[in-house]
């Protein structure tokens, strides 16, 4: 039912419920931290609810859990299984910086959660705390083989790679993905809040060749049907997958079949644009459902054909990505 003006039907919401977090990863929040959110000023539970209930009206039928750090927000144990209990969703994941990972997934698993992503941007303790600025990797790889032998499927890892800070560190996620049934999703640096992220900036190009010169030819997997823009890949033999999300050199907008909910109440039409559609004021001003449904609509009408930024101009996204959500 959600039809944008370019014929993209969208059915995929994207919901940050904080904008917190317990690490401050150097592409996503300034070193002294970021300006947090008053409390008030971030929906509250059963607000999110009725949101999905009216997407779920809508077409949306897939749902991913962000932040922020989703874990980090009192009262989630008890959202999620009132999320899953919805009818309508056919997908429901949750993305997690992994640090809280290990005590949540019996949680997690007795909701009918199977899917997480975990966002881990290097497989070196000293390096992780380098970019994270916290020494927090054991908790982090501990959660991810527990979130295994418990039998999640698929555990997607999401690895940016920054140019001069962990550029040699592919081929040890790559090998990971030979020797164990972990999806790898190499996603490009994006230029969102920071001057310096286009300076780290390394196109999925150049991590494709590094990969095939040592492990041989990448295999193409075909997608599943609620598979994100990742070109999937697996290597012959390999346990794993490699995906490749580049949304600056290759940009896959003219697919783009999502939304995003920030924490305070805004639908975002795209990632990589300034453009916000305020859902909390009407919401608050005790609205009927009907015109939370006319908010979605003029989200979608205003949705763009594709984002702005490219390799040959210097524009960027105001927002911080802690406080979009990814």
């Amino acid at each position: 039912m959600l039809v944008d003006r370019f014929n993209r039907s969208i059915n995929y919401l994207r919901v940050s419920i904080t904008d917190r977090c317990n690490l401050r990863c150097v592409y996503c929040t300034p070193p002294d931290g970021e300006r947090r959110l008053r409390h008030r000023d971030i929906l509250r539970y059963e607000e999110l609810l009725r949101i999905v209930r009216i997407a779920l009206k809508l077409g949306i039928k897939k749902i991913r859990l962000t932040g922020g750090e989703p874990f980090v927000r009192k009262g989630i144990q008890e959202f999620i299984p009132m999320l899953m209990a919805l009818k309508g969703l056919d997908d429901i994941s949750l993305t997690t910086n992994g640090v809280y990972l290990k005590d949540n997934l019996e949680m997690l698993k007795a909701a009918g959660i199977k899917r997480i992503n975990v966002s881990i941007d290097s497989l070196n303790r000293v390096k992780f705390k380098r970019i994270t600025r916290f020494d927090y990797f054991s908790e982090v790889w501990e959660g991810i083989e527990k979130a295994r032998d418990m039998g999640f499927y698929p555990i997607k890892l999401n690895v940016v790679i920054m140019k001069g800070i962990n550029d040699n560190e592919v081929l040890d996620f790559g090998r990971l993905a030979i020797e164990h049934p972990y999806h790898i999703r190499f996603i490009e640096c994006m230029p969102v809040g920071f001057e310096s992220n286009s300076l780290a900036f390394i196109p999925n190009s150049e991590i494709e060749k590094t990969l095939v010169h040592k492990f041989g030819p990448l295999i193409p997997v075909s997608p599943g049907q609620n598979d994100g823009p990742a070109e999937r890949y697996r290597f012959d033999g390999g346990k794993g997958e490699i995906g490749l999300i580049s949304p600056i050199s290759n940009s896959f907008c003219q697919h783009c079949n999502r939304l995003r909910l920030t924490a305070n109440g805004m639908l975002l039409p795209c990632l990589l644009s300034n453009i916000e559609v305020d859902i909390k004021d009407p919401l608050r001003r005790g609205c009927l459902d009907e015109e939370l449904i006319e908010v979605f609509l003029k989200a979608v009408d205003v949705k763009p054909k594709c984002h702005p930024l490219n390799l040959d101009n210097n524009q960027k996204v105001h927002r911080k990505m802690c406080s979009i959500g990814g």
